[in-house]
């Protein structure tokens, strides 16, 4: 189980906001195992837990470390979550979930172990939204020394090209 791959698929699936079964089989492109198992069900049941996982992301953001533990126990306590071992793959290993587990269910015990081993092994700031003005994307921040502000590089270079625009406006006045 890798947990920090886990942390960001969290934040992708917060970004991915998917409005239907087809969006959240697009969503899963990379896992066709999990595809197949995707119901109409899965997709109210992850709308709901990702308008309830954005406030972590937004806590982390804002630096509010009690509220990034505070809404990740409330969201364990709602979703328990019954890490299972697996040797599927010739390997002992963790699964957060039974075979027989729906898509919704991974998802969300994927994500809040992901989130909860990173809180605890990195700290409760290395979540975040991004910075850009025209973005409010989710990330998980690995970066040394916490100062990933932007979910991508694109929207890093959008900043920095408009701050460097205004500069340029400010000066010619």
């Amino acid at each position: 189980m890798d947990f920090l791959a886990y942390a960001e698929r969290s934040a992708a699936l917060v970004n991915a906001r998917p409005a239907d079964a087809a969006a959240l089989r697009e969503h899963l492109a990379d896992r066709p195992w999990l595809q197949e198992r995707v119901t109409d069900e899965d997709v109210e049941r992850l709308r709901d837990f990702t308008t309830r996982l954005r406030p972590v992301f937004e806590a982390s953001s804002a630096g509010d470390a009690k509220g990034v533990v505070a809404r990740l126990n409330d969201l364990l306590a709602t979703h328990p979550v019954t890490p299972m071992i697996s040797d599927h793959d010739a390997r002992l290993h963790l699964h957060v979930a039974t075979e027989d587990a729906s898509a919704a269910e991974l998802l969300i015990g994927e994500s809040l172990l992901g989130l909860a081993t990173l809180v605890c092994d990195l700290g409760p700031t290395r979540l975040g939204v991004c910075s850009e003005p025209r973005c409010d994307n989710a990330f998980v921040d690995t970066s040394p020394n916490r100062s990933r502000r932007y979910c991508s590089e694109r929207c890093s270079s959008r900043a920095n090209v408009a701050a460097f625009r205004a500069r340029q406006r400010a000066a010619a006045v």
